[in-house]
């Protein structure tokens, strides 16, 4: 076998997809250069020929001496036979069981009694070999909708929470100011509310602003937490918060100043950890315990980075070479450590109150959280697993509808192998972490979990690396029935063929966004013609709003940025005449819609819009605040990172305030007309 042919079975066996489409249709080929790029990212040893003739025989080798797969998937609860080559005895080995154990002797298939829900281990051996498998048993569905609440169709308001502010809070928003909106809302009938993801973006990296760029996904953004409401202190200080709220007044409303707000709320969190220390109750000394007990080396891995960030800075990879792998026996402050446990802590307690509050006020779901795609790749998840992460490569995304441009998002890819390996434990951990203070979990970009773009650090062309997809699947769905989360998958792009479907059997909710939904003709969708199974909305934080759209916008940004000249501009525009013309003229497929008044506070374009999507079949309808609130520009551009004020807008309304907006009770009003809203709306 000469190279160029070990290499291409390598790549195939290992997942490299040889060949992709892009949005115009072409098909793109993985060539070689990026074939042998990714599989070093992925862990082969790769250096010359030889090597990489003698990895394809040896990989090809193991996958064809086994008796069964590394990963078979079962139904849950339910009997299973496994047909087998030749005689063994066996067994299982359960996950969460406390070392339960059933065994047996088979000659031509196993009988597997019904299993619970878990990743567990079936061994099997022979006179001459043992073999392992990763027995995943896991419900056909994830939770749907109606399972949980009774309903078929439901609504919900999305926020970007850094945005939230009220009368108690000048800063950016907090987990109190969460539940207060997500209580506004359901009082007008709001099933859900949803925000960006909350994750970790480290304590020592205060320029990142994109929620979409976590240093740990694990882990919870501490910069929302509400200082005022920590125990034993009853609030800051009136002098202090007074002039909070002086500085933030001297800037822009319209901006969050990020500065002033880590300025006025770090240094009472350091007090108030200090006073924790010193004077803290048994009771809350044994509740902080407790924490730390649940959620154990992950937690312990996170703080011990921080605590190495208070040191070294927050790029580990420039850390000394001593400090590089969390597996070593690491120096750090033992009071640094604890204080960044402390604050996951108190994150922590002040969400759960948040999703408590949002379901005691009416809320069949509550809160509506995202999972970021990937992490940092100077950042804490990166750190703490990099025996399951993929090495000098980012993922992205090649040309699209979002950007023509593509996009290098410099996050981490899981190199699916080496996930495998560790029995998939850092992607299952992060899915429960995030899943247990919600009842619906956005996982942004799945096709993810099918294939991810990795772009190679050294300049070499990306391409497609296919992951375990339904083995993924199945442990999003195991994950999803332990905390009763609905699921969403975001299935923007350059979709494969069969995916949708594939979640969708899965009992994963689509992800549709109107200005997207186009029929041949190019014309607007009929709301009849939207995926029942899916949450539907207008646009995203990465898309224009209503306003945005119809005054042109984003075509504006792209003309100011140079990404299209003049004349490319003008035509968009003219496109986006014919395409708002479009969007008022939903309304008028919807003959039960009352009329639209010249007095209404949402104008023809959202009425029309939400109108159409509260009647569509569409199983779940999330409507923007800053829709709500009649804002122009987005909260992202994407494609960029200074030329555009990311993640700053903030909200017009105080949460204070958000429950008596006439645009709210307005929307509220349309969705009880198309029976969506929960009983005992306002």
């Amino acid at each position: 076998m000469n190279p160029d042919t070990a290499l291409d079975q390598l790549a195939t066996m290992a997942g490299v997809v040889p060949v992709y489409r892009d949005l115009a249709g072409a098909e793109q080929p993985t060539g070689k250069d990026t074939k042998l790029a990714l599989l070093k990212a992925a862990g082969w040893q790769l250096d010359n020929g030889s090597m990489i003739v003698e990895a394809a025989r040896h990989f090809n080798a193991e996958i064809k001496q086994r008796m069964l797969p590394e990963d078979i998937i079962v139904t849950a609860q339910k009997p299973t036979e496994l047909d087998i080559p030749e005689p063994v005895a066996w067994w299982v080995n359960f996950e969460n069981l406390n070392g339960h154990v059933i065994e047996g002797q088979a000659e031509t298939f196993i009988e597997l009694p019904a299993m619970p829900s878990g990743l567990h281990e079936l061994v099997l051996r022979t006179k001459s070999r043992e073999e392992r498998i990763r027995l995943i048993a896991a419900p056909r569905t994830a939770p749907s909708v109606f399972d949980i609440t009774g309903q078929e169709r439901t609504w919900g308001a999305n926020a970007a929470l850094y945005g939230l502010h009220s009368r108690r809070n000048p800063g950016i928003g907090d987990y109190v100011d969460l539940a207060e909106a997500a209580k506004a809302c359901a009082n007008h009938g709001a099933g859900f509310f949803g925000i960006n993801p909350v994750h970790a973006l480290g304590w020592n990296s205060p320029d990142v602003k994109s929620p979409y760029s976590p240093s740990h996904r694990g882990f919870l953004n501490t910069s929302h937490i509400a200082v005022d409401q920590i125990s034993p202190a009853s609030g800051i200080h009136q002098n202090q918060l007074g002039q909070w709220r002086a500085e933030v007044n001297r800037h822009s409303d319209d901006l969050i100043d990020y500065d002033t707000h880590s300025k006025y709320q770090r240094p009472p969190l350091r007090s108030l950890f200090d006073e924790f220390q010193a004077r803290a109750s048994q009771e809350q000394r044994d509740l902080f315990a407790s924490f730390l007990e649940q959620e154990g080396t992950a937690l312990s891995r996170f703080t011990q980075f921080e605590s190495l960030s208070d040191d070294h800075g927050p790029d580990w990879q420039v850390w000394p070479e001593e400090s590089k792998s969390p597996d070593r026996d690491l120096k750090t402050n033992p009071k640094n450590a604890d204080f960044h446990a402390w604050l996951q802590w108190q994150a922590n307690c002040q969400l759960r109150k948040a999703q408590q509050k949002a379901l005691s006020s009416g809320m069949g779901l509550g809160l509506y959280l995202d999972l970021a795609v990937g992490s940092r790749r100077d950042g804490a998840e990166a750190w703490s697993e990099q025996n399951t992460i993929a090495k000098g490569v980012s993922i992205g995304a090649p040309p699209d509808q979002l950007s023509p441009a593509g996009q290098n998002w410099n996050l981490t890819a899981f190199a699916p192998r080496k996930l495998a390996g560790d029995d998939y434990r850092s992607f299952r951990t992060v899915l429960a972490q995030n899943m247990r203070h919600c009842g619906i979990l956005r996982i942004d970009h799945i096709l993810g979990l099918n294939r991810s773009y990795w772009i190679p650090d050294d300049g070499t062309p990306g391409g497609y690396v296919r992951n375990n997809f339904e083995v993924l699947l199945a442990l999003v769905r195991i994950e999803a029935q332990q905390s009763n989360t609905v699921i969403i998958g975001e299935d923007l792009g350059l979709v494969p063929e069969g995916l949708r479907t594939a979640v969708q059997q899965s009992g994963i909710y689509s992800y549709s966004v109107l200005q997207y939904e186009k029929n041949k003709s190019g014309r607007f969708k009929s709301p009849s013609q939207l995926r029942k199974q899916s949450l539907a909305c207008f646009g995203t934080h990465d898309t224009p709003t209503l306003n945005g759209f119809a005054q042109g916008q984003d075509i504006d940004w792209w003309e100011r940025l140079s990404w299209v000249d003049e004349q490319t501009a003008t035509e968009a525009r003219s496109e986006r005449e014919i395409e708002s013309a479009q969007l008022k003229d939903l309304s008028s497929q919807l003959p039960n819609l009352t009329p639209h008044n010249e007095n209404s506070k949402l104008d023809l374009m959202s009425h029309s819009v939400h109108g159409a999507l509260a009647s569509s079949p569409v199983t779940m309808i999330s409507v923007q605040l800053d829709d709500v609130e009649g804002k122009v520009e987005a909260q992202n551009l994407p494609g960029t990172i200074d030329e555009h004020p990311n993640w700053c807008r903030r909200s017009s309304t105080p949460t204070d305030d958000l429950q008596r907006h006439s645009g709210l009770a307005q929307i509220g009003q349309l969705m009880t007309l198309n029976h969506r809203s929960n009983t005992g709306a306002l």
